[in-house]
Order: C-alpha cells, then sequence, then structure tokens
C-alpha cells in the first residue's frame, strides 16, 4: 500500500463512520454553538479565505472586519457581495463530528446602534480594530454530521418511520 492509499483508508467509509445531512434548522443551530469560522469571498477574482469568529442571530451571521479589507469594500457595495461561510467541529483522530457551509449575500450593517451593539457582542480573535460589522444572508445552508456508525444506526433505530407500530 503507498502512502496516498493509507491516507485515503482512514477517510473511506469502512462500515465503521456514516454522514447524515442535517436539516437546515439544525444547521444553523450548529453553527450558533461555535465562535469561530472561516470566510469565503473573491479576491483579485480568486477565492479568499479567512478565519474569523461570529455569532448568529435571527437567521443571520454576523462577523467584524478592518477597514480596507477586501470583503469590506465588497460588502459595502449597494448590492453586497456573495461569500460563503463554514465551521466545524471535527476529531481528527475518530473522524467524526460536524460541518455547516453557507452561501449567501455578505453586506455591511451601517445602522450605528445596531453595529455598536455587535461591537459590544462579538469580540475578534485577530488583533487590530474591527471597525466593520458584517450580516451575511443565508440562501443556502447545508450541514453534514460524520458520526460512527452504531451511533446512525441508534438514531435511524429510534427515527418515527423505524419505530413498529
Amino acid at each position: 500500500m503507498d502512502r496516498l492509499d493509507e491516507w485515503m483508508d482512514g477517510w473511506m467509509d469502512d462500515g465503521e463512520r456514516q454522514m447524515r445531512e442535517m436539516t437546515r434548522a439544525e444547521a444553523m443551530r450548529r453553527l450558533a454553538s461555535v465562535r469561530l469560522g472561516r470566510v469565503v469571498f473573491t479576491s483579485r477574482a480568486l477565492p479568499a479565505i479567512r478565519p474569523v469568529n461570529h455569532l448568529v442571530e435571527d437567521g443571520h451571521v454576523i462577523i467584524r472586519s478592518h477597514e480596507g479589507s477586501t470583503i469590506v469594500t465588497a460588502a459595502s457595495a449597494e448590492r453586497g457581495t456573495v461569500v460563503a461561510y463554514e465551521a466545524d467541529e471535527l476529531d481528527p483522530t475518530s473522524h467524526t463530528g460536524w460541518s455547516v457551509v453557507i452561501t449567501g449575500l455578505a453586506r455591511l450593517v451601517d445602522d450605528p446602534q445596531e453595529a455598536a451593539r455587535y461591537h459590544e457582542a462579538l469580540r475578534p480573535h485577530m488583533p487590530g480594530e474591527m471597525g466593520y460589522v458584517i450580516r451575511i444572508y443565508p440562501e443556502l445552508v447545508t450541514g453534514s454530521e460524520f458520526v460512527a456508525a452504531a451511533t446512525a444506526n441508534d438514531q435511524a433505530d429510534d427515527s418515527p418511520a423505524s419505530v413498529p407500530r
């Protein structure tokens, strides 16, 4: 077995793990349960990814950024800018956990009172002045949970469709 085969062997479905798709509501709950994710946007016609912390409020993802950043410039346009946002909680040993990806429009929060409230509630993990607040309006929301096969089977056994009548 070569190195690639060894590496892939750890990630292939070996009957011990299964992937389960989440509902939109469950995916948004999982996203709200963590504080750090990655925003994906376009910079100089290429994809760019930055780690940022976030909060979820009223179904929107709120992040902060700094003056002069590409995402602030794009989000300040009247139409906003399309972004993706990903957060996860994955165990590198068991290969279990979950991942959520949202895609939608990002726009600057321009109401001063609302922006001040988010400045107080959302403390960036990066140093420096993060004077801009950006709201992401999710259009597409996908979530996947990677579980041990026994857990997946237990969940299936408890589902209404599999309970004997």
